[in-house]
Parts: structure tokens; C-alpha cells; sequence
């Protein structure tokens, strides 16, 4: 079991919160929603839907769905191949296949335009994958991406 689990990326994760290079990210995020929401015409949801069953599913259960999915199960299993440590600049090619496949989920669902978007959170998802071993700290970032935009935009 402790294989599956280091390989899933389900091991205890290192003390991320405290990592220079996450706070980045994690503030990068909150620079990116403030910038929109002062630039273009956003609609914010009211403060009732965030109490409800649509907003705690797009922003607490799907993203750990997708990164134990993505970062999970796929860049942990292309992780292990010989070709998925090497990297092009700093991503691995783990992280370039899975951040591709990741745009093509969304895409099916989504604008072509907006399916793009997830790229570069998906490369970061991915990075912060690779730095800790863990997908906890994906899922924390991709949840709190996720709270930023549906706050902004609103529910689908």
C-alpha cells in the first residue's frame, strides 16, 4: 500500500504552506483574480451560492477529483518512466504530457478559449507536483484558483 500511495502522490506532503515558491503561486493567484475583477466586467455570485451545493463541488471536490486524477494517477505513473524526469526548461515531460491531457478534459466541456486557461495553472499544478512529491499541495492551489474564479465569474 505504501508504493501506491507514494506513487499516487497521497503521501504525508512536506510543510508546502511554508515554501517561498508556493506562497508565490498561491499569491500570484489572488494578483490575477484582483486584476480581473478591476479590469473586466465580472459578475460576482452572492454570498448565498457559496453556501451552496454547485460552488462546494466546483471548488472543494472536483479539483481533488482532477489532481488525483491528473496528478495523481497520470504524471505519478508517467513520473516513473525514464523520459518523464526529463524536462524542457524547468517542467518535466510528466508535467507537459499531463498538462496536455488536462487542457483536452476541459476542453470537450468547455470554449476552446477558456479550455486554453488551464494551461498555465495546469504547468503550475504539475511544478508544485514535482517539487513536493505530493498532490496535496495541487489540490490546495486548484482549489483556491478555483474559489477565485467562480467568485468572480460566477456559477456555471
Amino acid at each position: 500500500m505504501g508504493e501506491i500511495t507514494r506513487r499516487l502522490g497521497l503521501d504525508r506532503s512536506p510543510p508546502f504552506h511554508q515554501d517561498g515558491l508556493f506562497l508565490t503561486v498561491l499569491l500570484a493567484g489572488g494578483v490575477f483574480w484582483l486584476s480581473l475583477w478591476l479590469c473586466l466586467p465580472v459578475q460576482p455570485i452572492a454570498l448565498r451560492q457559496v453556501f451552496s451545493w454547485a460552488f462546494l463541488s466546483l471548488t472543494l471536490w472536483q479539483p481533488c477529483a482532477e489532481e488525483l486524477a491528473f496528478r495523481g494517477v497520470l504524471q505519478g505513473q508517467l513520473s516513473q518512466q525514464a523520459w518523464g524526469h526529463r524536462t524542457w526548461g524547468r517542467l518535466t515531460l510528466a508535467n507537459l504530457v499531463t498538462s496536455l491531457v488536462f487542457v483536452l478534459g476541459h476542453w470537450w466541456r468547455h470554449p476552446p478559449l477558456w479550455a486554453m486557461a488551464v494551461v498555465l495553472p495546469s504547468l503550475i499544478f504539475g511544478s508544485v507536483r514535482d517539487r513536493y512529491t505530493s498532490v496535496y499541495p495541487a489540490m490546495a492551489l486548484h482549489m483556491f484558483y478555483n474559489v477565485g474564479y467562480f467568485v468572480l465569474t460566477g456559477l456555471p
